[in-house]
């Protein structure tokens, strides 16, 4: 029997003077317990867009995707390097328009944080500094009057675009700087110049990571963790710093992110502070590729990290990056050439975030999606619990044998996280687990008898849980979310299978068995209280989408395609199926919406109709084959392609910093590229994607002989939405790959690595080109 206490005292709710007494809003308030929503524990998910980074025409597109991903802040960096490139001449138009993006943020129903620097980082030349600025004979980053007197120009030059839109009603929070260290004063320093300029909103946050010295309580300190990461030297092994987040813990500091930059490392761990709550903004979403070391997390990697940070207390999930997007002019990313250890991608930003850069979702989406419909149900009752270890842990991160598990309860209620999985370094089958819990309101043992957890479980189990007057004991099946009720069925718990773990519902002592996919089971009380409980099977986890409540009330659909809704709540889907295969769960059954076609000529124009009803895992409908051009307005088709001119090998050495690896500059890819030409068809749509497979070092995508998109090689596919790229009526797409040496010694993920080994003489490979476009379609309603 595994055990945990989760008897202790809640943790005193001390009321810090931010967003208390300074820079209020009405309604929101902030403990050291949680932030507060009209007097009600609210606990966020944020997610990193870079305005400047995404076509401002798809700014709303992007958000929406975001709101459906279960997003409810939105990040941004505001890079000086975009709008002021020259000094006093600044650039606040198109997608530089920093005050059309907040507009755009919160007309879609989203809080917004602005992390306004001065420096950013971001895999930004000088950190986003202007060259000018980091050509200045001041000391950066310090209270040098001159520096001040330089971030002072610039701040009233941001709050002169705002113009009064960053103030505490419409902006949540401001980010000081990034990740500085040692300069707390200079935190305090930047956020009166802030205020001078007219710039304020009720929270400031400051990255603490690394050891950071923050002038507490002036700023919230926020966390980060990532799974792996590019800034560790290509021969090093997965490092003990990215290894740590796949366990839940008591320690919030990360002295790894960020280390390549910063040089020394601070000599001490930071600790949480005694006013704020556990919050993180750089949970990895993903992972940006650097040349000489190209890590590629999936789906899986990236939900863990943000599954362990959750079971162990945090207050506030926050990704980076959630959107990918591509830099808006060559020569603006890090480089060795401008003082980093790393060279970056010259224009792709697409991080394998999980919404990329072409705006195609990512497995990721999915992975997140359900932990967020869980935050958004539920974390009104989770965001002030504690979290609670059990006695046994793991005994470091070479452990692999104990079971990686955490309670956050409070007052006898509460959910059991287990957290099965790490990349890299596989975990075994956990034989034989059952948990003894002890609560504030008495001792709970689950399950009925000892299962197996399988490599790969990510579980939220419930445990007593009240909802519509009926308590759950516990359930051996992750919580999603609460489904309301109508006049003819009571509210509706909605749990998932946890794959390979049979599914018990206990409730009034009893436990009994439920069989996932089945119908719902009604729980009646004695009182008249009822409540159905409905269990999604384990296949269903990626096919299902949950509408937020604030967004016209709770909805459960499960289906194929990609489902977003505007802020009152009307979803639409886009599919490259004939019709949607989407199904709705409304009063206790499943029901086929209505949909209207409202793009592209190739469906049908009239609304589909619904039938019969049936389960949520129905047969999704056939896409168009991989042997003929896409039709117009959705399906999949191939590119035809023509070799224009064959790869010659290079040499594999363009230098070095720091024993890092040197990218190629374009003579190397113009002398040595293979080169293939595209066909791409004329008359598609605004959201047709090119979808390339190949294996090489770089690939550059030009268009009319300018590149638009590029990547390092790590096994993944280039996507690129053709419209973004400037892929209009007789223009010219060619693919530039340069040959990858067997001895090039960058890191590359393990298939990727085993592809290259098993080379001849290296890679330079084109393995196929498809167009992906998709349908739009509309609930009727």
């Amino acid at each position: 029997m595994l055990q945990a206490d989760a008897t202790g005292a809640p943790r005193e709710a001390l009321l810090p003077a931010m967003a208390n007494t300074e820079d209020v809003r009405r309604g929101l308030a902030l403990t050291t317990r949680a932030l507060l929503r009209d007097g009600r524990p609210w606990l966020p998910v944020s997610g990193e867009l870079h305005y400047t980074r995404v076509p401002r025409e798809r700014w709303t597109e992007r958000l929406r995707l975001m709101r459906s991903g279960g997003i409810s802040v939105v990040s941004t960096y505001v890079f000086w390097l975009h709008h002021e490139p020259v000094r006093g001449e600044t650039r606040f138009d198109g997608r530089y328009d920093v005050a059309a993006f907040v507009d755009a943020v919160r007309a879609e129903g989203l809080e917004i944080i602005l992390r306004i620097g001065p420096w950013a980082h971001g895999e930004m030349r000088n950190g986003g500094f202007p060259d000018w600025v980091q050509q200045m004979p001041v000391k950066h980053r310090t209270d040098d009057p001159a520096y001040l007197e330089l971030v002072a120009e610039w701040f009233a030059r941001l709050a002169s675009a705002l113009d009064g839109r960053c103030n505490p009603e419409n902006v949540l929070g401001i980010q000081l700087d990034n990740e500085l260290y040692d300069q707390p004063g200079h935190l305090v320093s930047l956020k009166r110049l802030a205020r001078e300029a007219g710039l304020s909103a009720p929270l400031w946050t400051a990255t603490a990571w690394g050891g950071a010295d923050l002038p507490d309580p002036e700023v919230l300190p926020l966390w980060g963790g990532y799974g792996d990461g590019f800034w560790v030297d290509p021969g090093e092994p997965w490092d003990p710093t990215f290894r740590t987040h796949f366990f839940f813990s008591d320690t919030w500091d990360d002295p790894g992110i960020g280390a390549d930059v910063r040089g020394e490392e601070a000599g001490h761990r930071a600790e949480l502070s005694p006013w704020f709550p556990a919050a993180t903004c750089e949970l990895g979403g993903g992972m940006a590729t650097a040349y000489h070391r190209r890590p590629r997390p999936d789906a899986l990697d990236i939900a863990a990290v943000a599954h362990a940070k959750l079971g162990s207390g945090s207050a506030w999930q926050g990704y980076y990056m959630y959107a990918g997007g591509t830099n808006p002019g060559p020569g603006l990313e890090e480089t060795q050439a401008t003082g980093y250890p790393n060279d970056m991608t010259r224009l792709s930003y697409d991080f394998h975030a999980p919404i990329g850069e072409s705006g195609r979702m990512a497995p990721s989406h999915a992975a997140l999606r359900l932990q967020h419909a869980f935050i958004e149900a539920f974390g009104e009752r989770l965001a002030p619990m504690a979290s609670y270890l059990p006695d046994v842990r793991p005994s470091g991160v070479d452990d692999a044998e104990t079971l990686r598990w955490a309670v956050r309860a409070e007052e006898g209620s509460g959910f059991v996280f287990i957290g099965q999985h790490q990349p890299h370094v596989p975990l075994p089958m956990y034989r034989g687990a059952r948990l003894r819990v002890g609560t504030r309101h008495g001792t709970l043992e689950l399950p009925s008898a000892p299962v197996d957890i399988p490599p790969g479980t990510l579980a939220r189990w419930p445990l007593g849980l009240e909802v519509g007057g009926v308590t759950i004991d516990w359930a051996t099946a992750s919580a999603v979310t609460v489904l309301p009720g109508s006049a003819s069925t009571p509210p509706t718990l909605v749990l998932i299978e946890d794959a390979g773990i049979p599914v018990e519902v206990a409730h009034d002592g009893v436990a009994g068995t439920v069989t996932p996919g089945a119908a719902a089971v009604r729980i009646d009380e004695a009182e008249g209280a009822a409540l159905d409980v409905l269990v999604l099977p384990s296949t269903d986890a990626p096919r299902a989408w949950v509408v937020d409540a604030a967004a016209g009330g709770r909805r459960l659909f499960v289906g194929s395609g990609e489902l977003t809704w505007d802020g009152a709540g009307r979803v639409s889907v886009r599919t490259n199926a004939a019709v949607p295969d989407v199904r709705e769960y409304v009063d206790g059954a499943w029901h086929t919406p209505e949909w209207e076609h409202v793009d592209g000529a190739a469906a049908a124009a009239e609304p589909t109709r619904p039938d019969a009803p049936r389960g949520p895992s129905g047969p999704p409908q056939p896409e168009a084959p991989l042997d003929a051009p896409a039709p117009r307005g959705r399906g999949v088709g191939a590119v035809p392609v023509s070799l224009i001119r064959e790869a010659t090998s290079p040499s594999g050495d363009y230098g070095s910093r720091d024993g890092r690896q040197a990218a190629p500059d374009d003579a190397v890819v113009d002398a040595h590229a293979g080169v293939y030409r595209l066909e791409v068809p004329e008359g598609l749509d605004d959201d047709a994607v090119l979808r390339v497979r190949w294996a090489g070092d770089v690939a550059q995508l030009r268009v009319d002989g300018v590149t638009a998109t590029d990547r390092f090689w790590d096994g993944s596919e280039l996507v690129a939405n053709l419209r973004d790229i400037g892929v209009g009526p007789g223009a010219s797409v060619e693919l530039h790959i340069l040959p990858l040496r067997r001895d090039t010694g960058v890191h590359l993920p393990e298939d990727a690595a085993a592809r290259l080994a098993a080379s001849a003489d290296g890679l330079c490979e084109l393995d196929d080109a498809r167009i992906d476009q998709r349908a739009l379609w509309r609930e009727i309603r």
